[in-house]
């Protein structure tokens, strides 16, 4: 959907006033329909802790308190409390590894998401109200406060070696990211994937991961040479500056593409998926992304459009009033048309692609490219067949 598209469908010019979202407060009336407002001294942003602008490092620009706490406190300007920079990792007791859902849209069964929060900061992330579950944050304690699942291969093994247990391909990093930074001295997700390989159980993976990802070919390209291992790289942007106000901790995408390249090398089947697609933020870039990522191997492509569930939506104004003023009423009237008028609805078979002109312009663009670029390999599906049921002894690795 080029520029000019976009004008047509919202009568507004590019570069036109954000219409009041030019502060963190504004922004909130704005995600939540109202119109602007000013503030001179309490905030009361539905318990966001004020942040002034950008934080370094960081995408969310404010600390926003958990929905499910019974009392919101309202600080007055410059009395709020500062997050924690550094990480703090926390071990998740959680009874399940291996999550399950019935989700007739999405192409798996169950999952395993190694870490609950994530340093990688992308303030659009459609898992960041998880941690409102927890009292704690959706906005900077969701980068800043990380919880490992503990113990992880005693549990996996536990869980593979239920009589009831029937092998399915486990998909990793449909939450968070899998290869987030902790992962480098963590090494979970490296475990995770040592088990499955020795138990033959097939798995999928979706990251952002670069020199981490790279770090385990040895254990995916023996996954892959038994069929048991396929891999989707998200790519946002090719956009460095964009990368760091949109995904602060992650790789660029430069580097991802690398990453698509050593899979392929490495005989490890590899498509890209270009997620999230935000009108008039990054849209302009899908077909240069899905080019990029065909010279490199990748084989197949997805999308996903902009999904903001719970404290995202008002996270995500936070954002566009501090790096993209001009633009952010045009945005989120773009990001309403493809959600029914609203800023998010969560509609099996719409919720990944969205509804509505907008949502269709992108939707053919993205069939055109895929096909010119023969994007459009079907793997076989995974092996299933040579599964091997742990033993009381447990793993050799």
């Amino acid at each position: 959907m080029g520029r000019d598209a976009t004008r047509r469908i919202t009568g507004q010019a590019p570069g036109a006033s954000a219409g009041g979202v030019g502060t963190p407060a504004a922004a909130i009336q704005a995600a939540s329909g109202g119109g602007a407002v000013e503030s001179k001294g309490a905030v009361e942003s539905k318990g966001a802790v004020e942040s002034k602008g950008a934080v370094k490092g960081k995408g969310a620009v404010s600390n926003r308190e958990s929905r499910y706490l019974p009392l919101v406190t309202i600080y007055d300007e410059g009395e709020a409390p500062v997050p924690a920079k550094r990480v703090q990792l926390l071990p998740d007791q959680t009874k399940r590894l291996i999550t399950r859902n019935q989700s007739p849209d999405i192409p798996f069964d169950r999952s395993i998401n190694p870490y609950k929060g994530c340093e990688h900061g992308c303030v659009y992330c459609f898992a960041r109200p998880t941690h409102a579950y927890l009292d704690l944050s959706p906005g900077l304690d969701f980068e800043s406060r990380i919880f490992y699942k503990a113990d992880a291969v005693a549990r996996l093994e536990r869980e593979l070696s239920l009589r009831s247990y029937v092998p399915r391909p486990i998909a990793i990093g449909t939450n968070t990211d899998p290869y987030q930074p902790s992962e480098k001295t963590m090494r979970i997700t490296r475990e995770i994937l040592r088990t499955l390989l020795e138990h033959r159980h097939p798995v999928t993976i979706t990251t952002k991961g670069a020199g981490l990802l790279e770090r385990d070919l040895d254990v995916l390209s023996e996954l892959a040479a038994h069929n048991l291992v396929s891999v989707a790289i998200s790519v946002t942007t090719l956009d460095n500056t964009l990368k760091g106000q949109l995904e602060p901790r992650t790789p660029s995408g430069a580097r991802r593409l690398r990453a698509i390249a050593a899979l392929k090398d490495a005989g490890v089947p590899v498509g890209v998926m270009v997620a999230p697609l935000i009108p008039w933020i990054n849209d302009s870039e899908l077909e240069a992304i899905l080019e990029q990522a065909a010279a490199a191997g990748a084989t197949r492509a997805g999308y996903i459009l902009l999904r903001l569930p719970g404290e995202v939506r008002e996270l995500f104004a936070e954002w566009l009033a501090v790096h993209r003023p001009e633009r952010a009423q045009h945005v989120l009237n773009l990001v309403r048309d493809t959600r029914g008028g609203e800023l998010y609805r969560a509609r099996w078979g719409e919720r990944m692609t969205g509804t509505g002109p907008v949502a269709e312009l992108l939707r053919q663009r993205f069939e055109a490219a895929r096909r010119r670029l023969g994007l459009t390999v079907k793997h076989p599906p995974l092996n299933v067949e040579s599964f091997r049921v742990p033993t009381p002894q447990g793993s050799l690795f």
